[in-house]
């Protein structure tokens, strides 16, 4: 594999490439970020993975200067999954001036959810996105199901600046308990470990509900949103929102909608202690 730390090095060793496969990380990685791998792997080759810490899509009482860097293990991972080139640039590299130019979401996709808890957050992700698919012209690039909203932005960005790159959707990857498989597992403690899990638990028991009962009136759903967001508050969570949607939009479902049986999908962000998690799962 080879280890490259700056864009000019990175455009000459894939100088030639047509069909390169792209997984942008942040690093801490984990059985998730390799699956990103494999899947990549399916659909281009060479494989190339970049890891930089973005400080843009940090808030400024969020936890940057914390976030765990593990680059010397990272690499090990990405070696033997048979990654190509790992990117890993440090900030002066990737903004050796302020970055002033910026890519703005719409509000109606980027405001909402965590846009709405986390400001300023898809701007951060879209602006260095599209600076990574500059560096790397990737053929198509992959991202996880787990960040919901962030895939349905970067999705968006790449259609509306007619990027060359094909957005790949990945599932997510769970441990055999349910908990999706984050980065930021690592900050919760034993108890709060265990008590995890029952985030899914819920946007399982959503799915089934609505499934079953399969409501037509938005105030069924609104209802709903509010006994599971209560459910969690009970269990010692802080949720941020727990927010059944419209697949294709994110935004909230139509009597109209509902009675032609639109596509949803319930996401989830909440506190556990001092962690903040987030979920999705797709009715």
């Amino acid at each position: 594999m080879k280890i490259v730390h700056t864009i000019d090095d990175l455009r000459a060793q894939l100088r030639g490439q047509l069909r390169t496969a792209f997984v942008p990380t942040m690093g801490n990685l984990h059985e998730g970020h390799m699956s990103l791998m494999r899947l990549a792997a399916k659909h281009g080759d060479p494989v190339v993975a970049s890891v930089f810490v973005n400080r843009l899509q940090f808030g400024p009482n969020e936890d940057f200067d914390r976030y765990p860097r593990t680059l010397e293990a990272d690499t090990k991972k990405l070696e033997a999954e048979g990654v190509y080139v790992l990117f890993a640039p440090d900030e002066r590299e990737m903004y050796p001036v302020p970055q002033e130019f910026r890519v703005a979401p719409p509000g109606d996709l980027g405001d909402i959810l965590e846009g709405h808890f986390r400001p300023g957050f898809f701007v951060g992700v879209s602006t260095v996105v599209l600076k990574l698919f500059h560096c790397v012209s990737p053929q198509v690039a992959v991202f996880g199901k787990k960040d919901y909203q962030q895939l349905m932005v970067i999705r968006r960005m790449a259609q509306q600046f007619s990027l060359p790159t094909e957005i790949i959707p990945a599932e997510t990857i769970r441990a055999e308990d349910g908990l999706a498989l984050s980065s930021r597992n690592v900050y919760l403690s034993e108890d709060e470990r265990r008590e995890a899990p029952n985030l899914y638990r819920l946007l399982q028991e959503t799915q089934s509900i609505i499934r079953e009962v399969n409501p037509a009136k938005p105030e069924a759903i609104k209802a709903l949103e509010t006994e599971q967001q209560m459910k969690l508050s009970e269990r010692g969570w802080k949720p941020d929102y727990f927010s059944i949607r419209l697949r294709s939009t994110l935004q909230n479902a139509s009597a109209d909608d509902l009675t032609k049986g639109e596509a949803l999908v319930v996401l989830a962000a909440a506190r556990l202690g001092g962690t903040r998690l987030i979920d999705n799962l797709e009715i």
